[in-house]
């Protein structure tokens, strides 16, 4: 099934990606070909099979997400350390630790990995959108290869306008360093937005499946994303209001409604291998061992407590005790090895159960690499990273369509109450909920729902609220105070600093950030 999104990132889209990014280099096998000039994207795009190999290199990029950023860290740790609602249990690579801390700057690995990571994968559907046109393959086809690409760009602008507000936006493959946009300047955020939108309206008509077990972009990876873009858009920092959180109901509305997912009816098949790109899934991070396995398991492990087949557990990014506790009394997502924690484990994954003395993250476990009782584990991770849930669609729903209106109606009520079913929790009667308290129940389940999957962060952003587990309210961004470590958010925060080597190599991306140094 995998095998379909990933079996064309060829050596030869390698060499091409050369071309687009100052510093991207090509694998070690490439070099034994006799001439890799004979490359270039002029004479290289002709064959039908070059636009799918250009499109699977699109999606290969975006597995930067869990690439190593220094000793015991993953990229995806950047955006749950700032959170609140995570902790660390390894004090060995400082740039980890400045994110917990609340500390970083510009220097940070992570936050240079994030950003040269987004725009890989912009530099390369760029070059699927600039090339593939001119292919003669079947117009359906071809339609479809640039339907994705739309959705791969509009998905890696949306995290870097999120992150870093004004942002370079490149359309164009650059092919030199004399080229007029080799330093661009930033656009607008409302600019950037204006694209993405664009974007997914258009890949929405560019036929592609409701959904696609292969991994695929689908068209309900499409609607769900652009749902998410509204409703940002509703919020800060545009603060567009009624208008978008009416479209992201809308669009929302037309994922739930047209039932191609749906909930898993139990939590573990969030990471069951057979039920990877379907049902609940509506896009997910495509791993597979023997190409390109999921590297994060190790990362999210007990710091060495031997729980599992890996040699080396390190705890980079684990629950904080004080979110973990917030869940409401008898929620099935806290219970041990059924949702979305553990706080047990079977010794060297497969032997005598012990109790670790606190929560780590369940919902990513690959069983199979780990072990379970009297099976162990392989240490090799097929295990997909999920992107768009459809809990997050109808929690979007819910949530934008009280927004939109009055008060809830009964369709928001059923998107919420879903979410609760599942987690054998009561919800209160539609009569009983204000627009106020409505909105703040949603929010509650946002954070407990879709926790670990770096989107909390970025409700926090739009909000510009933040949740204190003690009080089980939401509270100003700006002077919240981290439960676990003292950690206070300030106004600097609600958007990350520019890598400091992209101010150097281009001043026209200056000033840096407010709150940041240059």
């Amino acid at each position: 099934m995998k095998y379909s999104t990933i079996k064309y990132n060829t050596i030869l889209l390698c060499c091409l990606s050369l071309l687009l990014m100052a510093g991207q280099g090509c694998t070690k096998f490439l070099e034994e070909d006799n001439d890799p000039s004979n490359l270039s994207p002029d004479i290289y795009y002709t064959l039908p099979e070059h636009a799918d190999a250009a499109i699977a290199a699109a999606y290969a990029r975006t597995r930067f997400i869990g690439e190593g950023a220094g000793i015991f860290v993953q990229n995806f740790s950047m955006l749950e350390a700032v959170t609140g609602t995570a902790r660390t249990e390894t004090a060995q690579n400082s740039d980890l630790n400045n994110l917990f801390g609340l500390v970083y700057n510009g220097d940070n690995l992570l936050v240079n990995n994030w950003w040269n990571g987004l725009y890989n994968v912009i530099a390369q559907t760029n070059l699927v959108l600039d090339k593939v046109p001119a292919i003669d393959m079947e117009e359906a086809r071809k339609n479809k290869v640039l339907g994705e690409a739309r959705f791969l760009r509009a998905w890696a602008y949306f995290y870097a306008v999120r992150l870093w507000g004004d942002i370079p936006l490149l359309t164009k493959p650059i092919y030199s360093s004399s080229d007029s946009s080799f330093a661009p300047p930033r656009a607008p955020v409302q600019t950037v937005y204006d694209q993405i939108v664009a974007d997914l309206t258009t890949a929405e008509a560019s036929g592609l499946p409701w959904a696609d077990a292969t991994g695929k972009t689908s068209l309900g990876a499409i609607k769900s994303l652009l749902a998410e873009v509204y409703l940002t858009m509703a919020g800060q920092p545009l603060n567009k209001g009624t208008e978008y959180y009416t479209l992201a109901a809308a669009k929302a509305q037309e994922v739930i409604s047209n039932g191609a997912f749906s909930l898993f009816t139990n939590y573990g098949d969030l990471h069951n291998l057979a039920q990877e790109n379907k049902g609940e899934h509506i896009f997910e991070i495509q791993y597979l061992a023997s190409v390109a396995g999921n590297p994060i398991q190790p990362i999210l492990l007990p710091n060495f407590k031997g729980v599992s087949a890996y040699g080396t557990e390190v705890g980079s990014t684990v629950p904080t005790p004080a979110f973990y506790a917030s869940y409401e009394a008898g929620d099935l997502r806290t219970v041990d090895r059924q949702g979305f924690y553990y706080t047990s484990y079977y010794t060297e994954g497969n032997g005598a159960l012990k109790n670790l003395g606190a929560p780590y993250i369940y919902k990513h476990f690959d069983i199979i690499a780990n072990g379970t009782l009297g099976v162990a584990g392989t240490t090799q991770s097929d295990l997909n990273w999920p992107q768009i849930r459809f809990a997050q669609v109808l929690l979007t729903y819910a949530e934008a369509q009280n927004e939109a209106a009055a008060a809830p109606n009964t369709d928001a009520w059923n998107a919420l109450k879903k979410i609760r079913d599942r987690a054998q929790l009561t919800t209160p009667a539609l009569a009983t909920f204000t627009k106020n308290s409505f909105r703040e129940a949603v929010w509650r389940e946002r954070w407990h729902e879709l926790c670990y999957e770096g989107i909390t962060w970025f409700d926090m952003v739009r909000l510009r609220k933040a949740y204190k587990e003690s009080s089980n309210a939401f509270v100003d961004f700006v002077g919240h105070t981290f439960a676990d470590n003292n950690a206070k958010l300030e106004q600097k925060h609600l958007l990350f600093p520019l890598p400091t080597s992209e101010l150097r190599n281009n001043t026209n991306l200056k000033p840096q950030n407010p709150g940041y140094p240059e």
